[in-house]
């Protein structure tokens, strides 16, 4: 059930009239159940993998609190351990398995056969978050759920469970059990929100990839706009993931649930460590507190920094150890993507550049005081802008090429070859190549509409209340202007499922 679809439109208004029609008490209940029926709804055999994650964490985080109640700490280690072998197992088995057995057939010349499983409905969030959850209970940051059922909500909330966010039980609980009356604003801001995401997954996105597709799936062809196939893939995934973030917070906002935003603003990073604080949010503090801590307070990390203060100083002593835990999170970043090398190429390389930049910080300070930079001048900050715009989108020809192989192919098509007219070639959408040029139009029309908005976010306007500010038919003027170039612009492009489904 696409969330850009008629049907899933009719199923969130049914989900938001019971909501408020049940006697409070019992909203809950109608979430979990409407929750339940999604998940069902793509896929009924995938049950039993969300009933498994939700049903280990939810014993083992009770069984940790009691055995640490007792004061046994080794054994409730043992049972965190335990369960998050589970969970990720399950995981691995089912994402990681046939990866794992075509390498090894490569690499032994064997004949292994893998598995014949479609990928379940969002595994990776919902392994993530209730992994999470297990950990905060292990850490003492919460208290763990006596009830199995407010439990599974708290892991299978429909609107997130396909693309996140990646969600906290400390933030999310309180929201999914406490009873909300029904309050206008809340659905007119999930309006709001919702339709500036079918904005940009429908008019952006989907006629960004049909572009970015032809030019990836056929580079021989179209050899001479390897570069524009890439800044095309660029604003697909933008406009895609952003956009189902805009549609998940929207639909959660008019049940009176607020999930944390996903992105801000991410192409005006400065640089990839900024990068990476914008974009996929959730999923960068989950790194950072369930992995880049965890690793770098270590105690075999601690006895890694002290043997790299004696054998390289120790300012390059003190750095190494949070290098080397940056490329251990970006490793798991990239397999968490994908069962490709291409994806843990794609980690890597965002790895590489922030330990690199890491150690290199004291030597960046003392170019800039020599060459009289403050890093306030308005010059530096777009050549910093720029120059993380440059390194994102060479990450991206790893995320979107079919191997790394061809990714570092299409990287010499980029420098090598350049024409433009190419373009025309490749057919828009259900018109033909009768409507490319119109195509390139509306998608060069919405990256300016989206530019303006977010430069305007990243200055500190705050959108939704202008909006409110302004005389009620000038907001329902825009509201329909909206409305009709979805209609016109959205309908003539090829539907596409959003792309962070797959994981």
């Amino acid at each position: 059930m696409s969330l850009v679809s008629n049907l899933f439109l009719l199923f969130v208004m049914a989900s938001v009239l019971v909501y408020y029609i049940v006697p409070r008490k019992f909203q809950w209940i109608v979430l979990l159940i409407f929750s339940y029926i999604y998940y069902i709804a793509g896929g009924p055999r995938y049950v039993v993998f969300i009933l498994f994650s939700t049903l280990v964490t939810w014993l083992m985080a009770l069984l940790i609190e009691k055995t640490e109640i007792n004061g046994n700490h080794k054994g409730a280690r043992k049972l965190l351990i335990l369960g998050l072998i589970f969970n990720f197992g399950m995981l691995g088995i089912v994402k990681y398995t046939n990866f794992a057995v075509e390498n090894i057939n490569a690499l032994l010349h064997l004949n292994l056969r893998g598995i014949q499983l479609l990928l379940p409905l969002g595994i990776s969030f919902y392994t993530f978050q209730s992994s999470g959850y297990l950990l905060d209970v292990y850490w003492k940051r919460c208290k763990a759920e006596r009830h199995p059922l407010k439990y599974a909500l708290f892991v299978s909330f429909f609107p997130q469970i396909l693309q996140g966010p990646i969600g906290r039980y400390s933030r999310l609980a309180d929201q999914l059990y406490a009873e909300h009356r029904f309050e206008g604003n809340n659905i007119i801001r999930g309006f709001e929100r919702i339709l500036w995401g079918f904005f940009k997954k429908m008019i952006l996105a989907d006629w960004a990839a049909a572009f970015a597709d032809a030019i990836f799936e056929d580079p021989a062809k179209y050899n001479g706009v390897a570069l524009l196939g890439v800044l095309f893939y660029t604003i697909q995934l933008y406009a895609d993931f952003s956009g189902g973030m805009d549609v998940v917070i929207g639909i959660a906002s008019m049940f009176g649930i607020e999930l944390d935003e996903n992105f801000k603003r991410p192409f005006f990073a400065v640089s990839i460590t900024d990068f990476w604080h914008r974009w996929h949010i959730t999923l960068g503090t989950w790194m950072k507190d369930y992995v880049f801590y965890p690793v770098t307070l270590s105690g075999w990390m601690g006895k890694f920094g002290k043997w790299g203060k004696k054998v390289f100083g120790k300012k390059i002593g003190r750095t190494l150890p949070i290098c080397v835990a940056n490329l251990i999170v970006f490793f798991v970043v990239g397999v968490w993507h994908g069962a490709a090398w291409k994806y843990i190429v794609y980690g890597m390389y965002n790895g590489i550049i922030i330990a690199f930049s890491g150690l290199m910080a004291e030597n960046y300070r003392k170019w800039k005081k020599k060459l009289h930079i403050s890093g306030k001048e308005t010059w530096y900050y777009l050549f910093t802008v720029i120059r993380t715009f440059v390194l994102v989108v060479i990450s991206m020809y790893f995320d979107r090429a079919d191997s790394v192989r061809q990714a570092f192919h299409m990287m010499k098509q980029s420098i090598t070859q350049f024409a433009p007219a190419q373009l025309l070639l490749i057919p828009a959408g259900k018109q033909g190549t009768s409507f490319t040029p119109y195509a390139l139009v509306i998608i060069a029309v919405g990256c300016v509409i989206l530019f303006v908005i977010s430069l305007l976010q990243e200055r500190g306007v705050k959108i939704r209340e202008s909006l409110a500010r302004l005389p009620l038919p000038v907001t329902v003027a825009i509201y329909f202007c909206m409305l009709i170039s979805i209609g016109l612009f959205g309908s003539t492009a090829v539907a596409r499922g959003f792309i962070y489904a797959q994981f």
